[in-house]
């Protein structure tokens, strides 16, 4: 190799050493460019509708949103993050519960099986705890785990804040012009590639825009179905479950799972038949928004491999954290349009042209 081609791979090993170092500011850049893709959703379909011009869109756009949050803090909020408490607080006792019935069942199998009660599964018995330990510790890890999702861990609060406030701004500025912030990024692809790259990024903008629609109706949907079958079962703390129920649709696979224990842990403490007829429920409310809700609100989204999206889950959780879970699936959504885009058709495809010859 030439020095001119040594010096190239240093400065490539450079950039990707100083990316990876900044890798938790791109993420949240990553999430402002999402967060500024809805507001332009929204911007967009109000100007359409409206026939405004966008700065009077994006005013009203603006209030609509204040207005939104207004509502949801004084009327939403509370009950929730009252409930929401409670429920935390209900999880220590809905451990014991549920190790109480595990230890029965084993007891009862053995019994069936070996004929005494201490058979074959007695070291399984002995392996679950026997003291408040095991509920303590189910209680803090699904609480720890719930409240580092939602951003709202107690002793970062004030970086959780700092970086929400840069997340805000950053999209704010970015709806304000964000023709000029593309022909920025445009500028840095090559110029014989500018022009498809324009088409490239606003293909990933209308995928976003459509993944974000869909996902913010059909988590809609779900807190409203698991709200209401939940009061037909007399389940307590309605509100924080079926608002946690569709919070945490947004994040598939995990999601779904998690949003499902808390109401069995309440319902557990009353009934272990009636846990069962929640997680029943849920997987009735789940199949609905996987086979029937979805499919009908995101006809023009493209679709995902479940074994993709659980793989780039984990990937983006390694590499970014919390926030990467929140952000895996946009991030699967521009990468699977760029990789179709960019990389097969117009890489991959015009070489296989060449060389299969004329």
């Amino acid at each position: 190799m030439k020095y001119a081609d040594w010096l190239g791979l240093a400065a490539t090993i450079a950039a990707v050493a100083l990316l990876w170092s900044l890798r938790d500011v791109l993420v949240l850049i990553f999430a402002a460019l999402v967060l500024a893709m809805a507001l332009c959703t929204l911007v967009g379909s109000i100007q359409r509708r409206l026939e405004i011009s966008r700065p009077l869109a994006l005013a009203l756009a603006l209030l609509l949103l204040l207005l939104l949050a207004v509502v949801l803090a004084t009327v939403v909020l509370p009950p929730f993050m009252a409930q929401f408490t409670q429920l935390l607080g209900q999880l220590p006792e809905a451990g014991q519960a549920i190790l109480a019935i595990l230890r029965s069942w084993l007891s009862q199998g053995s019994q069936m099986i070996y004929g005494r009660s201490d058979g074959g599964w007695s070291w399984l018995q002995q392996s679950l705890p026997i003291n408040g330990d095991g509920g303590a510790a189910l209680a803090s890890g699904l609480g720890t785990g719930a409240l580092r999702l939602l951003g709202l861990a107690a002793g970062n609060v004030g970086g959780g804040l700092v970086k929400l406030l840069f997340v805000v701004a950053v999209s704010l500025m970015i709806t304000v012009q964000p023709l000029a912030y593309r022909e920025v990024a445009i500028l840095l692809l090559p110029s014989f590639y500018r022009r498809r790259g324009r088409q490239v990024l606003e293909l990933c903008g209308k995928a976003l825009s459509n993944w974000m629609v869909g996902v913010l109706i059909s988590s809609c949907l779900v807190a409203l179905l698991s709200g209401f079958g939940l009061m037909l079962l007399g389940v307590k703390l309605v509100v924080a479950n079926a608002l946690l129920a569709g919070l945490l649709n947004i994040i598939p696979n995990v999601g779904p799972t998690m949003s499902t224990v808390f109401p069995m842990a309440v319902a557990v403490l009353e009934s272990p038949w009636k846990a069962l007829a929640v997680l029943v429920l849920y997987m009735v409310v789940q199949h609905l928004e996987s086979y029937v809700i979805t499919p009908s609100v995101m006809q023009a989204q493209l679709q995902l491999l479940p074994g993709l999206t659980l793989c780039a889950q984990f990937l983006f959780t390694v590499l970014f954290g919390p926030l990467g879970l929140l952000l895996a699936l946009p991030m699967a959504v521009c990468l699977q349009v760029i990789m179709r885009e960019a990389v097969i058709r117009d890489l991959l495809d015009p070489w296989k042209r060449q060389r299969l010859g004329p």
